[in-house]
């Protein structure tokens, strides 16, 4: 039976990483291939050109979900972990999980009439960072909360004898053995922020143009919209923009990953009696 077991488990990886490997190849190939300096340098022109915008506008709507996510995520966390104990944590907790499972389209559309169309601020970066904050918020939440639960608790406890104060001791003990664990999930949710499509589509829109750092009512270009549009284009320079684009994603979450999984394995919290 163990060798059955084990010849079932073989086959269900393939089934898995073949076709996985396949899409790797295919796009590292082909968006390797058509990589230059002209892409890092020139913005999109129609279905040419580089995509100097759309890598700007990846970072810079990135860099606004993570300001936005980061605080809310890790308050959030930390409120769960010390004091999320009664009723109040459980349904805190509950709807962590739910915000988890919602499509992240589904988040896009609200965001749509709620910011785009209700608010008035028109396709916009800002729009578009809110949405990708909301959406990974509560794995940033969930990270930080087991990061701390891992803090031994004689470690607070010692605080408390020496007579710190419950904030002083979950800022300056608690709270630098728990950092790794934070880090890490910022970087996943950095990498999930990086490979979205539909909810941008819904609150960024699409723009030629390198941002000018207007936060409301001017769209913004981003990677993903390059990959799910321009492979639709009868044209070889449209082609050739969305496999490039497609490496940088792949790229840029591959790295992301691999720095949180690194430093997921170096985190190693304190034992009692060390």
């Amino acid at each position: 039976m163990s060798g059955i077991n084990w010849i079932l488990a073989g086959f269900a990886f393939v089934i898995v990483a073949v076709p996985l490997l396949d899409i790797l190849y295919t796009v590292l190939a082909k968006g390797f291939s058509a990589l230059s300096f002209k892409l890092f340098t020139e913005v999109t022109n129609g279905i040419s050109g580089g995509l100097l915008n759309a890598i700007t506008g990846t970072l810079v709507l990135v860099a606004g979900a993570l300001l936005i996510a980061v605080p809310v995520g890790v308050l959030a966390g930390i409120h769960l972990s010390e004091f999320g104990r009664g009723r109040f944590g459980r349904l805190v907790r509950f709807l962590d999980d739910v915000l988890t499972g919602v499509p992240s389209i589904v988040l896009g559309y609200f965001s749509y009439v709620t910011l785009v169309i209700g608010m008035g601020w028109q396709f916009s970066m800002l729009a578009g960072s809110i949405t990708l904050a909301i959406m990974v918020v509560p794995y940033i939440a969930r990270f930080t909360e087991i990061a701390f639960s891992q803090v031994p608790n004689n470690l607070r406890e010692a605080g408390y004898a020496l007579g710190l104060r419950e904030f002083t001791v979950i800022t300056r003990i608690a709270l630098p053995l728990a950092l790794p664990g934070i880090l890490t999930g910022a970087l996943l949710a950095m990498a999930i922020s990086l490979g979205e499509t539909a909810p941008l589509i819904y609150t960024a829109g699409w723009s030629n143009f390198l941002w000018s750092g207007r936060l409301i009512h001017e769209p913004i270009g981003y990677l993903t919209y390059v990959i799910w549009s321009f492979i639709n284009q009868p044209y070889r320079s449209a082609h050739a923009l969305a496999f490039a684009a497609a490496f940088l994603v792949i790229l840029l979450v591959l790295l992301t990953n691999v720095a949180a999984t690194s430093l997921l394995r170096r985190t190693h919290p304190i034992r009692p009696g060390r």
